[in-house]
Parts: C-alpha cells; structure tokens; sequence
C-alpha cells in the first residue's frame, strides 16, 4: 500500500504532510482577528459555512524569517481533536508518492522544525520532513501532544 503526502513550501524548505490529514487546499482572502490569541493564530476564516481557526505555521514553527502577520493566502485544510484548521503555507506544490519508508532524522534540526518532524521521507528523488499537524496546530512552547 503507498502513502500519499502533500507536498508544500514552508520558510523557504520543501517538506510534507500526511496526504490523509488534508482535507482541502483553499486560498484565505479575508481573516477575521482574534483577541489575545497566540501570535501562531492569524485569525478566523470561513469555509462553506464552517469557521476555520487559521494558523500561520511559519509562526508555529518560531521561524527566524517571520515579519508580521500574513492576511491570508495557501492554507491547507485539516481537522484535529474533531476542529477544523486552515494551516497558513508559502506554498502548496502537489501530492506526491513516497518511495519508502519514513526515516529518522540523521541531523539535529534547529527549533520548531525539531519540535514538529516526525521524520523524513522521500518523494521525487528528493529527502523532505515530514511534519506532524497536531505540533503546527498547538503553536510554539508545546514539546508533545499525547
């Protein structure tokens, strides 16, 4: 059996998520601000009359490249512990077949990409992370969700 992974751009880096954790790829125009939120939430959006809880996964993962706070664009559509998120991505490029097994980590990566790797796999030729939803939806100071 193959495993399907969506591929996307997130701080300039080439990773993947689980294609089975994805459900729809939608493009945020408009967000609506949440008070005292954490700085990884960039608000509320809707979507065919469900509210989104947006996160800004480059601000989830506490990346060095961060200014301000994006108003919307390529997010990536999942549901965890039952609640829909849209998660707010560079890039979406195209859902791809790994050629193996996920593989551990073979360096020490820096930060949130630590935090949020569950491991590497491999997808056009080509070594990528793979990265855990739940980690990107709980933002930064979580170090596991259980």
């Amino acid at each position: 059996m193959s495993i399907l992974y969506l591929i996307v751009q997130l701080g300039g880096e080439r990773v993947a998520l689980a294609a089975a954790d994805v459900e729809s790829v939608i493009e945020i125009d408009t967000l609506t601000p949440v008070p005292r939120a954490p700085a990884h939430i960039s608000g509320l959006s809707a979507l065919r009359s469900r509210v989104l809880t947006v996160m800004d996964c480059a601000k989830s993962l506490q990346l060095d490249k961060v200014d301000g706070s994006r108003t919307g664009g390529e997010a990536v559509v999942v549901t965890h512990d039952g609640h829909p998120y849209a998660l707010l991505v560079d890039a979406v490029e195209d859902v791809v077949e790994a050629t193996g097994e996920i593989a551990p980590i073979a360096s020490n990566l820096a930060g949130g990409w630590s935090r949020a790797a569950q491991g590497m796999i491999e997808a056009d030729n080509k070594l990528m992370l793979l990265l855990d939803i739940k980690i990107l939806v709980a933002g930064p100071g979580v170090e596991a969700l259980c």
